[in-house]
This record gives structure tokens, sequence and C-alpha cells, in this order.
């Protein structure tokens, strides 16, 4: 199984909904990380994704982007492919 990181915050309906997809896919966020709670790691997500907006979500290395771009990989039949199904 890949590891899955999402950068999120405690309020964000997009991201409770990208937890919500990949639940239903069979799998688990193993790091959540609460950028509401740390400017570190703000500061770590906007270096490494390059943008301002949660969820960002990473798939082993491969950064999926946001909720969106999540949804998008699933309705095209690309998720599962990078979920090891």
């Amino acid at each position: 199984m890949p590891t899955i990181t999402m950068y999120s915050t405690g309020v964000c309906p997009y991201c409770i909904r990208a937890e919500q997809l990949l639940k239903s896919k069979g799998v688990a966020i193993d790091e959540k990380v609460r950028v509401d709670l740390d400017p570190v790691r703000r500061d770590e997500m906007m270096s490494r994704t390059g943008r301002r907006t949660v969820p960002q979500i990473y798939i082993d290395d491969f950064h999926v982007g946001g909720y969106d771009d999540l949804a998008a990989l699933d309705h095209a039949g690309k998720l599962d492919t990078l979920l090891g199904r």
C-alpha cells in the first residue's frame, strides 16, 4: 500500500471529502498535517507544492493536488492505479 499524506486544516470541507473518498477506496491517510496549528508545516506545504490551499495530497511522492484533483483522478480511473489496485 502506498503512503498517503494530506496537508489540511481543522475546518476544511474539502479535506473531509478527500478523506471520505480515500476511505471509500479502502485506504487511510497515513499522515494528516494540520497546517493551521503549525506555521512551519504550512511553509513546508507551500514550498513543496507551490500552493496555499488545503487539502494538498500526496500518494507516496506523487503530488495529487487538492480534492478536485483527487476526484478527477478517480473519475478518470487513474486513482486505483496510484493506490496500487
